[in-house]
């Protein structure tokens, strides 16, 4: 090799480590989001442990909330709107904080009984999503997917399952972005790639497990659940296939970083309480290849 094909490799080399290096600053520099979700129980699940993630990793959030327990689309709306026809009841004033910041992110979601039929987002999205923009231009409004419930969910009957409601829930919310032009956060997805992810895993409903025969505190095996699922009230057996439990809030909020901070969520060491770091772990990688890496499950 001649000198100047060396002098043109040492070149390459040295443009290919100022990028390596340049990436590397962007990723350890210091972040801080405003963020105001728009939701319900489900925005509450996703973003609890997201300030403890954002503080581990030496970012920093500002975070306001206008949720309703089981909002949907429709009410987020109706309230905003009276809100500017100069209604003063609670539901109402809590658009205020809409002009509290100049946002970054802005998120919406549709109510999970309703995420996977299509027809109950519009026009209240499109009616909304032009309402943000009207009053912060600037800011990013973002379609936040919800999750499909457990499997063993009542829910779940007459040939409806639970991968019907993934995929149909799926459709609803990339339609819906796709027509107001914005992205999804892809929280539904992530919790579809745990549930398929060979080493997080899970199998619902324990089939060693009978409810009707079941005394306290016997609870069946629910290891790697996402969901809340059973649980006992003194003597009365509970269930709840909605909500996400302590993994199933980390997951979200491990999206949400990833997503908003664009930085990787792998290695940070906030660990909920309750949970070990190989779930932990496993929870970040799967966060990492959902966002970062464009992993979405297939039929």
């Amino acid at each position: 090799m001649n000198k100047s094909a060396d002098y043109r490799l040492l070149g390459l080399v040295l443009a290919l480590g100022s990028v390596v290096a340049t990436a590397s600053a962007a990723e350890a520099t210091p972040k801080h989001v405003k963020l105001l979700a728009i939701g319900n129980s489900f925005s509450g699940n996703t973003t609890r442990y997201l300030p403890q993630i954002v503080a581990a990793a030496g970012d920093k959030l500002t975070f306001r909330t206008i949720a309703i327990g089981g909002c949907p689309l429709e009410k987020h709306w109706k309230n905003a709107d009276a809100f500017q026809h100069g209604a003063t009841n609670k539901d109402a004033r809590a658009w205020a904080t809409l002009t509290a910041e100049e946002w970054d992110f802005i998120t919406i979601q549709q109510y999970s009984m309703h995420s996977f039929k299509l027809e109950t987002y519009q026009p209240f999205a499109k009616q909304l999503h032009a309402y943000l923009k009207q009053q912060r231009p600037k800011s990013e409004v973002l379609v936040h997917e919800t999750w499909a419930y457990r499997e063993d969910d009542p829910l779940f009957k007459d040939g409806f399952t639970q991968q019907d409601m993934y995929w149909k829930l799926r459709n609803a919310y990339e339609t819906t972005a796709a027509e107001l032009g914005c992205r999804v956060l892809p929280v539904g997805d992530a919790f579809e790639n745990a549930r398929r992810d060979s080493a997080w895993g899970g199998i619902f409903p324990d089939p060693k497990f009978d409810r009707k025969s079941a005394k306290a505190p016997a609870l069946p095996n629910q290891t790697h659940s996402l969901h809340s699922g059973y649980k006992w009230a003194g003597q009365s057996l509970k269930y709840d296939g909605h909500h996400a439990n302590t993994a199933g809030e980390y997951l979200g909020g491990a999206v949400w970083y990833e997503f908003m901070f664009g930085h990787s969520v792998v290695g940070n060491s906030f660990v909920p309480p309750g949970m070990n770091k190989d779930d932990v772990a496993m929870l970040q990688r799967i966060a990492h290849q959902t966002v970062s890496e464009g992993l979405k499950p297939k039929k």
